[in-house]
């Protein structure tokens, strides 16, 4: 039987590409809208989502008229590819771009392909309010930390999947929201949730069932360091009494609500982070579950992925 590798964590420091992740963040976002724009609805606003790929972020298939088409991020080659089901294709690098510069290129070749997709051209929950069209201050582009950020998002969407298995109910794919920037994973309890009061019209949709999400950001201008997070929608009450494990895992609060929170530098300074971060998952779900009163033994298979 082939034996796991480990959990191959390199040191990811937020103030040493902050600037470059800020650049990537907005350039996923313009690629994100365009898949808002055209994807069919999908329940709980899946069909805004990337994935991660052997190469760097995709949209996977779009469908389009007759046809389908991709637009891939290569964050190998450092370029945007995209693709149709009429074997017509277009690429650029975008190591050397501006926002402004790759929106311009991006719908540039979507015409060229007869793609029209109008979305809302601005960042959205951004530190940046600058529209897509005019931004030629975020340019920073790092290809070697870009690179590192998405090989830890390889390792850490392969343990996801991993921790995926382990559920029998409604769960997510593994994927990666482009408006907060971070790759997640949720379950389902299968119940609904009390009608969310106040939020977005889109918050309301995305909680109308119970849910324990878990997932992975590279940090940000409030948490200024990478992490794994988990929490339960709607929150039970006593759920921060619940033990998380490993030992350095802890309950926050933020804005108002229980988070799990487990430092991406104290994972790595673990001799096992892969079985840590499952372990990390598991004992956030089981206090979600165990508070919540989920229906375990219905949602959890026999076997273990």
């Amino acid at each position: 039987m082939a034996t796991t590798p480990p959990l191959e964590l390199p040191a990811l420091p937020l103030e040493e590409w902050e600037d470059s992740k800020d650049t990537l963040h907005l350039f996923v976002q313009i690629v994100g809208k365009v898949r808002l724009r055209l994807h069919p609805k999908l329940n709980h606003w899946w069909h805004v989502t990337l994935y991660v790929s052997p190469r760097g972020l995709t949209t996977r298939a779009i469908p389009y008229g007759g046809a389908s088409f991709e637009i891939a991020l290569d964050l190998i080659e450092h370029a945007l590819h995209i693709a149709t089901s009429h074997g017509e294709a277009r690429s650029f690098p975008i190591d050397s771009l501006s926002v402004a510069q790759f929106y311009e290129r991006l719908f540039g070749a979507l015409a060229e392909l007869g793609i029209e997709a109008r979305i809302l051209a601005r960042p959205y929950e951004h530190k940046s309010q600058i529209p897509f069209a005019k931004d030629d201050q975020h340019k920073a582009y790092d290809r070697e930390r870009v690179q590192r950020y998405w090989r830890i998002l390889v390792e850490v969407g392969n343990t996801l999947e991993t921790f995926r298995g382990r559920f029998l109910g409604k769960s997510t794919p593994v994927h990666l929201f482009w408006h907060s920037f971070d790759l997640t994973l949720t379950r389902f309890s299968g119940r609904p949730a009390p009608e969310m009061t106040g939020g977005s019209a889109s918050d309301r949709e995305a909680y109308s069932h119970e849910v324990i999400s878990f997932g992975f950001w590279a940090g940000d201008q409030n948490l200024r360091a990478p992490a794994f997070y988990s929490y339960t929608y709607p929150e039970p009450e006593g759920l921060k009494s619940e033990p998380l494990r490993p030992a350095a895992a802890s309950w926050i609060d933020q804005r108002g609500s229980a988070l799990a929170l487990l430092i991406y530098d104290d994972l790595r300074a673990g001799p096992d982070p892969r079985a840590a971060l499952l372990d990390f998952f598991q004992s956030a779900y089981e206090a979600g579950a165990r508070r919540a009163g989920w229906d375990r033994a219905a949602l959890e298979p026999a076997f273990s992925a």
